[in-house]
């Protein structure tokens, strides 16, 4: 037998090392905001001005939400976590699920009516609300299901869901890929939203995948994999993330970062991807000259402190919120 072919490592470039402390940067404004509301959390002016989502996903403000206040309040019936988390996800904005809790009886799959939901949503359209987050560009769907506006056909996308039993499809998937394929086989699915709501879900009851079993790089990403690298070598970009979550403690400790857990937990593939993301925000900044995919040469989003307390909690079957301190955190 001949011997095994050596895969070609990757070439970091000169943004690397910033993919390592913008890691642990975010997370230690993380921490310090949790002992002190008015900060400053951070000496360094880029991550002053602008806006960053959290080392963790989990811990931030929308994923915070979902689970405490959609997940895992109300009923934890297959169909209905399903529905509460779909629903969520496709408007992604808090402030519309709360319109809709606001203006409708009750928010479940039981007592799902389009008419109603579509009256409210179209109703806050008129009144010059935005019912969509920035986060994600969502199609409208018109040529799929005929509608005139995009939360009509995202509507009707998870009536859908719901009448081919998705949830329950779901609940059966042997791996969180085989879920991931489930959602991409529906309209206005691409591969980015597919990743991104199972990620999701399975912060819920639902699935109990791994986090570390599958990733799906999204735009953001790829630009961030492009900006860190000069050459991937032979590795893919799933493989670039798989290989930065494994080899996380090394490079932190090559560089003296003192990287602080989740409460013992580790960065796991989405949250490695999504801080390449942000690694490709920072990078438009601090080297303007280092170029993605893409040619964006500025970050839109402005930093503004948000008044809510924080008090992080997440799924409780990765066992970490008894763990959690508001105090004292700087030493996890």
């Amino acid at each position: 037998m001949g011997k095994a072919r050596i895969m070609i490592k990757p070439t970091p470039s000169i943004v690397y090392d910033s993919y390592w402390y913008l890691a642990a940067e975010r997370q230690n404004i993380f921490f310090k905001r949790l002992n002190d509301e008015l900060g400053a959390w951070t000496n360094d002016p880029i991550l002053q001005k602008h806006k960053f989502t959290n080392a963790y996903r989990a811990s931030d403000r929308v994923s915070q939400y979902l689970i405490k206040n959609v997940i895992y309040t109300g009923s934890q019936d297959l169909n209905e976590v399903f529905f509460r988390i779909i629903l969520f996800k496709l408007f992604n904005k808090i402030e519309t699920w709360e319109l809709l809790k606001e203006k409708l009886t009750d928010v479940s799959f039981e007592n799902f009516n389009y008419s109603d939901y579509e009256a409210v949503l179209s109703t806050a359209m008129t009144e010059g609300k935005k019912i969509y987050s920035a986060a994600y560009i969502m199609a409208s769907g018109a040529k799929v299901f005929g509608s005139r506006r995009k939360h009509q056909s995202h509507l009707k996308l998870i009536q859908m869901m719901m009448d081919n039993h998705l949830s329950e499809k779901m609940c059966n998937s042997k791996s969180m890929g085989q879920a991931y394929e489930l959602l991409l086989a529906y309209p206005m699915i691409g591969s980015f939203l597919a990743y991104q709501f199972v990620t999701d879900i399975n912060y819920s009851e639902i699935t109990n995948f791994s986090e570390m079993s599958y990733v799906m790089p999204g735009p953001g990403a790829l630009n961030g994999i492009k900006k860190c690298f000069t050459s991937l070598g032979d590795y893919s970009a799933e493989g670039i993330i798989k290989m930065m979550a494994d080899i996380q403690e090394k490079e932190f400790e090559r560089l003296g970062i003192d990287f602080k857990t989740l409460w013992g937990r580790q960065l796991q593939l989405i949250d490695c991807q999504n801080i390449f993301c942000e690694t490709d925000k920072y990078a438009r900044v601090k080297f303007p000259d280092v170029q993605g995919q893409t040619k964006r040469s500025r970050i839109k989003q402005i930093f503004k402190i948000n008044s809510d307390k924080f008090e992080p909690w997440y799924p409780p079957k990765w066992n970490i919120n008894s763990q959690i301190s508001l105090r004292n955190v700087v030493n996890v």
